[in-house]
C-alpha cells in the first residue's frame, strides 16, 4: 500500500470511529423515540409529554404547569413560553426539540434510555477501498429546483436541489442530483444496486464544496446511513428521480448493528 493509500485509510478509520461515537451520543439519532406533529393533536396534548403545545405562525407556544417537570436551561418552566425551530425543553433525562418542516411544527422526543440506543453495537461498514474515491464535477442549475419525493414516514415533501454532480465509477459515467449546503458542500440522497440487498434502502453522501471549476471528490467510502436507519421517527427523504445508480457500491456504511443481530 502506498503512503497516500495508507494515509487515506487511516483518515477513513478515524472518520468511522468519530461517526460511530456521534450517532451513539446520549441525544444522537438512536435516542429519538417520537416525532409528534402538532396538527395531529389539536387539543395540544402530546403522548407522554406534559404541557400544552400549539403552533402559532413561526413559533410553538408551550404552556407548562409547575407539576409537569418541564425545564429550560435547567430551570423549571411555568406559564407560557414561545419556542423557535430547534429550541429544546428538558423533561428529566429526556430532551424535547421543536422542529418545522414546510410550515408544519412537530416536537421530537429524545431519550438516552431508548431501546435502540441501548441495543446499539456499531455500524456495519466496508473497509476503505481507494477504487471508490473518484473525482467529480459539479454543475449548478441556473435556478435551484424543488422536487417532491416520498419521505420515510410515507408523506411527500419538497427536496431542494442545486445542481448535478458527474463522475465515472466502475467504468460508467454517472450523475447525482445534489443539494448545496450553507457552507458550499454538497449533499446527495442516493440508492444503488445493493440498496435493500446488503445495504440500507438508501444512503447519504456529502462531497466537499467544489472548487472554482466545479471539481470535488466523490468518496463512497464515506457514504452514510440516513437518520431513519437509526430510529423510525425521522422523516428522511428518499432518493429523487435519477439518483438510483445502476452499480453495486459496496462501500461505506451498510447497516446498523444491534444486539439482537449479533
Amino acid at each position: 500500500m502506498t503512503d497516500d493509500a495508507t494515509g487515506a485509510a487511516g483518515a477513513w478509520q478515524q472518520w468511522h470511529e468519530q461517526r460511530t461515537a456521534s450517532v451513539s451520543e446520549p441525544y444522537g439519532p438512536l435516542a429519538l423515540t417520537g416525532t409528534h406533529w402538532l396538527d395531529d393533536y389539536p387539543e395540544g396534548k402530546l403522548p407522554a409529554i406534559p404541557g400544552q403545545w400549539r403552533a402559532d405562525g413561526d413559533q410553538v407556544v408551550l404552556t407548562a404547569a409547575p407539576e409537569g417537570g418541564l425545564t429550560r436551561d435547567g430551570q423549571p418552566l411555568t406559564g407560557e413560553v414561545r419556542l423557535t425551530g430547534d429550541a429544546q425543553v428538558g423533561l428529566g433525562e429526556r430532551r424535547l426539540v421543536a422542529i418545522v418542516r414546510e410550515g408544519l411544527w412537530a416536537v421530537r422526543d429524545f431519550d438516552p434510555q431508548s431501546g435502540p440506543r441501548r441495543a446499539f453495537r456499531g455500524i456495519e461498514v466496508t473497509a476503505h477501498d481507494p477504487r471508490w474515491t473518484v473525482e467529480g464535477r459539479f454543475t449548478p442549475y441556473e435556478t435551484s429546483r424543488t422536487v417532491r419525493v416520498e419521505n420515510a414516514d410515507g408523506k411527500e415533501r419538497g427536496l431542494g436541489l442545486g445542481g448535478e454532480l458527474a463522475f465515472t465509477l466502475e467504468g460508467q459515467d454517472l450523475t447525482l442530483q445534489v443539494a448545496v449546503q450553507a457552507d458550499g458542500s454538497l449533499w446527495a440522497v442516493f440508492a444503488d444496486a445493493t440498496s435493500g440487498d446488503g445495504t440500507f434502502r438508501f444512503r447519504f453522501l456529502r462531497p466537499a464544496a467544489p472548487d472554482a471549476e466545479g471539481r470535488t471528490g466523490v468518496d463512497f467510502n464515506r457514504a452514510v446511513l440516513p437518520p431513519c436507519a437509526f430510529a423510525d421517527h425521522f422523516v428522511c427523504p428518499f432518493p429523487p428521480p435519477g439518483n438510483t445508480l445502476p452499480v453495486k457500491i459496496e462501500a461505506g456504511e451498510r447497516n446498523l448493528v444491534a444486539r439482537h443481530s449479533v
